[in-house]
C-alpha cells in the first residue's frame, strides 16, 4: 500500500514593506551613464539604473527622474577654455536629452512606461515639459524624464531636479552619487572623513559641501523638501529609501533632525 506523502507546508511570505515615500524625484549625473566607459553611454549601467526603478515603480512609487549631461559636454568646463557660458550650457542641455532618451529605453526594456519631457522644444523625439502633464504621467504610473536643465543657460542640472520636484510635488528629492553620502572631506584623498547620517540645508550651504549647488539646496530648503544622498552602485539602495531606511546622509530643515554629527 503506498504510503500517503505528506504535504510540505507553504512558506508564507514575507509582506512587502509600506512606502515611506510615494512619489520622488531622483537626480542622476551624466558621469553615472558612463559605467566603465571613459565618454557616452554604458548601455549595462543603464539597465542596471533601470532595473532599480524598475522595482520602486513596481512598489507603487512614482517617479520623475533628471539627468545631467557631463559624460557627454560640460558647458562650464567648455566655457574656461573659451567657449562663450551660454553656448556651452545649451550645447550640455542637448547632452541631457541624449541620455534621457538612452534611459527611456533601458525602462521600457525593463517593462516600464517611460515619458521624456524636455525644457526645450524638439517635437520630434520628446514631449515638451508641462507641468500638469507631468504630474498626470506620474498619476497613470508612467515614469517622467525630465531632460535640458532648466531650459535656461546659467543653471545647472542640480537645479533643474530641485525645481522640477517642487514642481511635482515630490516627496525627497534623491541624488545619485559615486559614494555613500556626505561626508566631512573628500573621502578619496581622505580615508579618516567621516560621513553625515543628517545635515541640515544651512550647514550644507555654510560649510560649502558641494553635494549640490547652492541654488538647488536653497530652493529645496525655502520648500522644505528633503534631499537623500546615496550610493547609485548598491542594487536596492533606491529601493531602501522608499521604504524608509537609513541610506547614505539625510538633508532637511531643523525639525527632522536627527544629529548632524558624522555618523
Amino acid at each position: 500500500m503506498t504510503e500517503p506523502t505528506t504535504a510540505t507546508p507553504a512558506v508564507p511570505a514575507e509582506p512587502p514593506k509600506p512606502l515611506r515615500y510615494r512619489r520622488v524625484l531622483l537626480k542622476l549625473s551624466g558621469e553615472a551613464l558612463l559605467g566603465d566607459r571613459q565618454y557616452g553611454v554604458d548601455p549595462a549601467f543603464c539597465a542596471f539604473i533601470a532595473s532599480q526603478v524598475a522595482e520602486i515603480h513596481r512598489l507603487g512609487v512614482q517617479v520623475g527622474i533628471v539627468v545631467g549631461g557631463g559624460n557627454i559636454f560640460r558647458g562650464l568646463a567648455a566655457s574656461a577654455r573659451g567657449m562663450d557660458r551660454a553656448t556651452g550650457d545649451y550645447i550640455g542641455m542637448l547632452a541631457t536629452v541624449m541620455n534621457g532618451l538612452a534611459l527611456q529605453d533601458a525602462l521600457e526594456r525593463a517593462g516600464v512606461p517611460t515619458r521624456v519631457m524636455t525644457a526645450i522644444a524638439m517635437n520630434e523625439v520628446a514631449e515638451p515639459y508641462i507641468r500638469r502633464r507631468a504630474i498626470r504621467h506620474l498619476e497613470k504610473g508612467r515614469v517622467a524624464l525630465f531632460v535640458a536643465g532648466t531650459g535656461n543657460p546659467y543653471f545647472t542640472t542640480d537645479t533643474a531636479a530641485a525645481l522640477r520636484a517642487v514642481e511635482i510635488n515630490a516627496e525627497v528629492l534623491l541624488k545619485a552619487t559615486k559614494v555613500d553620502g556626505v561626508y566631512d572631506r573628500d573621502p578619496m584623498a581622505h580615508p579618516d572623513a567621516q560621513r553625515y547620517a543628517h545635515l541640515e540645508y544651512a550647514d550644507l550651504l555654510r560649510d560649502q559641501l558641494r553635494v549640490l549647488d547652492s541654488t538647488a539646496v536653497s530652493l529645496c530648503m525655502e520648500n522644505d523638501l528633503p534631499i537623500i544622498v546615496f550610493d547609485l552602485n548598491q542594487p536596492d539602495n533606491i529601493t531602501r529609501v522608499a521604504v524608509g531606511e537609513a541610506v547614505g546622509t539625510l538633508i532637511s530643515g531643523a525639525s527632522s533632525a536627527a544629529g548632524g554629527a558624522p555618523s
